[in-house]
């Protein structure tokens, strides 16, 4: 299987192939900041299975409350983020789900820093729980 993910304009793109090895909700302030939402979604893919990183994309690195560097990568026309690294996880991307724009993409196994969730939103169904 074949997914692309790309920011609102179209400008900055990603190929992903096969399945994600993780997909996950983050409920953490800064990923709250990031997008503007309740939460961040993410998909994580190997490296090696993702093509169209070396575009040229917009960079905002942050230390996260772990100390490791997590990098965005960005449009710099739009401002979507479409993609980032951690430096702790080497070989993996974790990509934004909605820049799949794929309602049926595979629902999050994993939810987050869920001590910062919002008490009206809701994970349902085989989700690991973790503050």
């Amino acid at each position: 299987m074949t997914r692309e993910a790309a920011c609102s304009c179209g400008a900055l793109a990603l190929r992903c192939e096969g399945e994600p090895v993780r997909v996950s909700v983050c409920h953490c302030l800064a990923c709250q900041r990031r997008t503007g939402s309740a939460f961040g979604a993410q998909a994580r893919f190997a490296r090696e299975r993702v093509s169209g990183l070396e575009r040229e994309a917009s960079t905002f690195t942050r230390v996260g409350d772990a100390g490791s560097h997590i990098t965005f990568r960005f449009c710099a026309r739009c401002g979507s983020t479409v993609w980032w690294e951690i430096d702790a996880l080497p070989g993996f991307v974790a990509v934004a789900l909605g820049a799949f724009a794929e309602p049926s993409f595979a629902q999050p196994t994993v939810s987050v820093y869920e001590d910062r969730r919002h008490p009206w939103v809701t994970i349902d169904g085989a989700v690991e729980h973790l503050d």
